[in-house]
């Protein structure tokens, strides 16, 4: 590991990329790139100045929606990563792990991307008044608005997707119709200051995509490279287009009680937004 770690702390600092701190011993933490102006804004073409990054988190959230693009945007040059929530105490995901906000929403600062994760927990959100209060207004202000898995679904209810060509989870794919969103099955995709990604650890892929709009596509690189970010999966099964159909017919099973709450809820919503949908 030492070895490797002094490569690429040579390598790259030789290269004009990156220049990357020391590490305290016995910490075991890796370093994380301190872009130089060889890889800053100035060459890339980006805006230099200090940006506000917000991520909303909640109950029976899917802490990979979050955790995911979290471990890309806090690597971000100049940016500073806010955890919100209605309130400062913790709270556990669906899983159990606890996490906890650090800023309340009603305390939030002026941000420049918002990023709304989704899971299990978005179905309490959808007529969460104050919560999707708050999404329109910074969605309103931010310079992006980035919506992962069904975080889509948050959005739509919100009201931000009419007419915005958008993905999720494929669970939920057929649902975005219902608010108004032009459904593109592709596993991150932009319109305008519209970013979303589709399931769970699509975040990666668009928080990466948002880092290149946000400071460049070298600095998005160096971060992909300092998290080690080379997926090979043991396996071919993770869309529905590629998994063995026992496979599919398996997790549609075990999703099949919340897909039908969703259905319900975006329906009824549908109306709300006066979005007519032919089923």
């Amino acid at each position: 590991m030492a070895t490797r770690r002094g490569f690429l702390q040579q390598a790259l600092a030789a290269g004009g990329v990156l220049a990357l701190p020391g590490i305290r011993p016995g910490s075991g933490a890796e370093p994380e790139p301190v872009l130089t102006p060889a890889a800053s804004d100035e060459k890339a073409g980006a805006e230099v100045h200090h940006l506000s990054i917000g991520i909303l988190i909640f109950p029976r959230m899917d802490q990979v929606d979050f955790t995911g693009p979290f471990e890309v945007l806090s690597r971000v040059p100049r940016t500073t990563t806010h955890v919100l929530w209605k309130e400062k105490g913790p709270i556990r995901d669906i899983k159990g792990l606890i996490l906890t906000p650090e800023v309340a929403l009603a305390e939030a600062p002026p941000l420049d991307v918002l990023v709304v994760p989704g899971g299990p927990g978005q179905q309490e959100l959808m007529d969460d008044e104050e919560v999707l209060s708050f999404i329109r207004d910074r969605a309103g202000r931010a310079r992006y608005v980035y919506s992962v898995c069904t975080g889509a679904l948050i959005c739509g209810a919100a009201g931000l997707l009419k007419g915005v060509r958008t993905t999720t989870h494929w669970a939920s794919f057929d649902l975005l119709k219902y608010f108004g969103a032009i459904p593109v099955n592709e596993r991150v995709v932009r319109d305008g200051k519209h970013l979303s990604a589709a399931g769970v650890t699509a975040g990666i892929d668009g928080a990466l995509r948002l880092a290149s709009l946000l400071r460049g596509d070298q600095a998005a690189q160096a971060i992909q490279l300092a998290i080690e970010y080379a997926p090979e999966p043991p396996f071919h099964s993770g869309t529905p287009a590629t998994a063995p159909a026992e496979v599919l017919k398996a997790v549609q099973a075990q999703t099949h009680e919340l897909t039908r709450q969703r259905r319900s809820t975006a329906k009824r919503i549908a109306a709300r937004l006066q979005v007519v949908v032919e089923d």
